[in-house]
């Protein structure tokens, strides 16, 4: 399978950090007195010759996702090599310099979906750091199907094995509650770790503005990024690529509200969702909505569906045709909305977004401020 390549001037590089929160318990295995993520740090190249493509998914990676993952009951084991993708990024490229000052490069750090691996943000994680972003992948340990460290070891998803536990209504909301809890720690953790500088690579020190940090994600990731920037003010900037910002299973049900929710946020933020899914219709984003003091705006992608805000959008039409899946499985998971005009809609907006809060930039267009010709498929919700 093949992702959309990147749109900006910069050719991409990309690192791998293993980092180790030695002062929290693994809150998944109790037996672990630390936390250990993979991240994966895109970044401006200066030159990409020499340096291999990266893979989306690591061996390790690509047979766990095989074995389970969000698709597994639509897609039949066997039909994708699923570590044969190639994303556009070089492994270990050397970094661009900033242009325009001391500053740096502005910061966005990406959540996936509850159970997906960081790989599947690629396409979007990719365009960013070829516009001149450094973006950071997280993947939060225990929960995607497998996560590969660099000695080679797996550590395989407990998802299952907690959900199975959940069997009372208050037992799923507290699962949710301590997912959430969980993920923002982490997403704080990497902050942490980039402040200090000490597990990036030499060549990327120096080159990281962290005074514009951003941060976005699909589904339980675009929670992350709404709930991490409300408990973190180094978050300045935040979209959520329809993920619904309460404890429950059911994006209708207003009950067990979070936090972000509740209080709303005073700092810009993105909403974008498939189609029925937006502030009049959902309740947590509804009370978000209604609470945030800060700029906010509520799109839809019309035609999206739920994966439609991941690298499914581009993989699993492309799996249909090989396997012959029939079209109500490609619709169930990313909808009517052709591949290309999704892609260019979410690169377009999410972009523009963090050009105008993150840099300061009015120059989209009015892209943020109205519909436009350009994108049809997306609607202001107003």
């Amino acid at each position: 399978m093949t992702l959309p390549a990147p749109s900006g001037a910069y050719p991409v590089g990309v690192t791998s950090l293993h980092l180790v929160d030695g002062g929290r318990r693994d809150p998944w295995v109790s037996e672990r007195p630390y936390r250990e993520l993979m991240v994966s740090v895109r970044y401006p190249a200066r030159a990409v010759g020499g340096h291999p493509r990266a893979p989306q998914m690591l061996p390790g990676e690509a047979a766990a996702f095989e074995e389970w993952s969000n698709f597994s009951e639509d897609v039949p084991k066997g039909v994708a090599d699923w570590g044969a993708t190639r994303t556009h990024a070089y492994l270990d490229a050397p970094v661009a310099r900033p242009g325009g000052g001391p500053r740096g490069f502005p910061v966005v750090l990406y959540s996936p979906g509850a159970g997906d691996p960081r790989t599947l943000g690629s396409t979007l994680c990719d365009e960013l750091a070829s516009r001149g972003y450094v973006v950071v992948s997280i993947d939060h340990t225990y929960e995607p199907p497998g996560v590969q460290f660099p000695d080679g070891r797996v550590e395989y998803s407990r998802m299952r094995e907690e959900v199975g536990k959940a069997q009372r209504p208050e037992q799923v909301v507290a699962l949710l509650r301590k997912l959430t809890a969980v993920r923002v720690a982490d997403s704080r953790f990497v902050l942490d770790e980039l402040g200090r500088g000490v597990a990036l690579p030499r060549m990327l020190r120096g080159v990281l503005d962290l005074r514009a940090v951003g941060m976005f994600g699909q589904s339980g990731g675009g929670f992350t990024a709404a709930q991490a920037m409300h408990d973190d003010r180094r978050i300045k900037a935040a979209v959520n690529l329809d993920g619904v910002m309460g404890y429950t299973q059911d994006d209708f049900d207003p009950a067990n509200p979070s936090t972000v929710g509740t209080e709303g946020v005073d700092r810009p933020l993105l909403l974008m969702g498939m189609e029925g899914h937006d502030h009049r219709t959902v309740p947590s984003w509804k009370a978000v909505w209604e609470h945030s003091s800060g700029w906010h705006l509520d799109l839809t992608l019309t035609g999206a569906g739920h994966a439609s805000f991941t690298d499914a959008q581009w993989m699993v039409p492309q799996v249909a045709r090989e396997a012959g899946l029939p079209r109500a499985t490609v619709e169930k998971l990313v909808g009517t909305v052709a591949p290309a005009r999704s892609v260019a809609a979410q690169r377009a907006y999410v972009r523009a977004f963090f050009d105008r809060w993150l840099r300061g930039r009015g120059g989209d267009s009015g892209l943020l401020d109205g519909p436009s010709g350009r994108f049809p498929e997306v609607r202001f919700v107003r």
